[in-house]
């Protein structure tokens, strides 16, 4: 063992992030059209893919020659194990909006969920497929998604131990979504300060659920 292997959450806007530890790097969701931030373009080793919506599906301008998931299955990439469990991106079995691929990501000792476009509050078996979730990287804008309210619940039904929330208004942000601060305000919080990034270790995990909200990289 090799000691507490550290994974880095870098936040690049809207529901794309980038999740590294020192022998894979993983991006969600990466927009392809203008949602206001700045295209990332940058090495992967995976890229994942909630739905096609051109907010979400960018495949090009990636180095590295990254293998893209977009759909539901069980994956294994340089020792990271990967599930895909299918959701819908609405509260109508995916009548209006059609399906959303949930994400959950093992790397050694840490395991992280992007909810993708979520649009429902998860099944029990889903939230039973979600019981060991230690990151939670959660929609929270409303719109297209759950909103702050159902964002809440999900949270307390998976009880995970850091929740980044995601897809919420900023300054640049083009979808006209609902803002962090009511999410956090539904959480019972007060408007935080916004990190660069979040460093994550096993070892530095909390013993209940923290929110951490992330500044975008521009």
């Amino acid at each position: 063992d090799h000691g507490d292997s550290s994974m880095d959450i870098t936040w690049f806007g809207h529901s794309c992030f980038r999740l590294s530890d020192r022998g894979v790097t993983i991006v969600t969701d990466p927009p392809n059209d203008d949602m206001g931030y700045d295209r990332p373009r940058i090495r992967a080793d995976v890229v994942t893919i909630s739905h096609e919506h051109p907010g979400h599906n960018n495949r090009i301008g990636f180095r590295g020659g990254p293998k893209f998931f977009d759909g539901p299955g069980e994956y294994e990439v340089k020792d990271v194990f990967i599930t895909g469990i299918a959701t819908y991106h609405d509260t109508r079995g995916g009548a209006s909006r059609g399906g959303n691929t949930v994400f959950l990501f093992e790397f050694d000792g840490v395991t992280i969920c992007h909810l993708g476009d979520l649009g429902h509050v998860p099944t029990q078996a889903q939230v039973e497929a979600l019981s060991s979730v230690d990151v939670l990287l959660i929609p929270v804008g409303g719109l297209h998604t759950i909103d702050p309210s159902k964002a809440s619940e999900v949270i307390s039904l998976i009880e995970p131990l850091l929740v980044v929330p995601m897809h919420y208004k900023t300054r640049v942000e083009k979808a006209k979504l609902q803002t962090v601060n009511k999410f956090l305000k539904e959480m019972g919080l007060s408007p935080m300060p916004a990190q660069p990034e979040l460093k994550v270790t096993k070892s530095s995990l909390p013993s209940e659920t923290q929110i951490v909200v992330l500044d975008y990289k521009h």
